[in-house]
């Protein structure tokens, strides 16, 4: 823990310092345990497969080629499915001691909920960039520019930056990763199959509709969408960008607070 009377910029360096080896930590584990990297890309390059070429023709988006469509919602749901590890890793640190571990050590207390959040970016990125690849070998294609592109996946990883600060809660809470796992299942469901991801929003039944429009993952879809067809994307960029906002203000002390007491 940082010392009494340290400088404000000592203090900061030190978090920051603290925070990047706990980064490390959780990416060194993608490398000494691939199989946690491999099956978290496998996941949603079946998803794209599944809904190209079994669901794809089923589907119509009137004026749009339906992959088009698809990929960005895969993204976010890429982002989305990608949080969940952050649920995991916390859960079995609490339940395995680690975190008591941490709290005993001259370190910043931000820098484990930090520290693993990054990570979990780091994968986030790989991933995200992996299905671009994918995205683009199965025909998808941007219909404005790279610039746009970019920014859409940026948003796209904020979002799931966002995200891992609550499922991170939900680990802290639940203190096991079986019981994470299988909580934030009910989470993720409603959020990621009741929304724009994967079909129009106005196929769905009308008293759905309301959710589904204003929904998180739907307004980041309909947003990463926009930027890359050249449709209006303002309105769910602002959307989308408050929801970001909102739940880093709420989730980010929440997180602080439980894991103070999750040893």
């Amino acid at each position: 823990m940082p010392l009494r009377g340290a400088q404000p910029e000592r203090l900061a360096f030190t978090a920051l310092s603290d925070a990047l080896a706990v980064a490390w930590r959780g990416l060194i584990t993608y490398r000494r345990v691939p199989q946690l990297l491999v099956f978290s890309t496998i996941q949603p390059v079946v998803f794209v497969l599944m809904f190209r070429y079994v669901f794809g023709g089923a589907i119509h988006v009137p004026g749009v080629n339906y992959v088009n469509f698809l990929m960005p919602g895969i993204f976010v749901q890429t982002s989305v499915f990608g949080a969940i590890g952050t649920a995991i890793g916390l859960a079995a640190d609490v339940k395995s001691g680690l975190l008591e571990r941490f709290l005993s050590l001259p370190m910043a207390r931000s820098a484990v909920l930090t520290g693993r959040t990054v990570a979990d970016l780091g994968r986030n990125v790989f991933v995200v960039v992996l299905m671009s690849g994918v995205g683009f070998l199965v025909g998808f294609r941007v219909q404005t520019n790279a610039f746009k592109f970019v920014a859409a996946m940026l948003l796209v990883l904020a979002f799931g930056y966002a995200l891992s600060w609550v499922f991170g809660t939900l680990g802290l809470l639940l203190r096991d990763p079986e019981s994470a796992q299988a909580a934030a299942f009910p989470i993720m469901a409603p959020l990621v199959f009741a929304s724009s991801a994967f079909v129009p929003v106005a196929t769905m039944p009308g008293w759905l509709q309301p959710f589904a429009d204003h929904q998180p993952v739907s307004v980041t879809a309909s947003a990463a969408r926009a930027l890359t067809l050249g449709t209006p994307a303002t309105s769910y960029l602002l959307q989308s960008i408050g929801w970001i906002v909102g739940i880093l203000l709420v989730f980010i002390p929440l997180a602080v607070w439980r894991y103070r007491r999750a040893v």
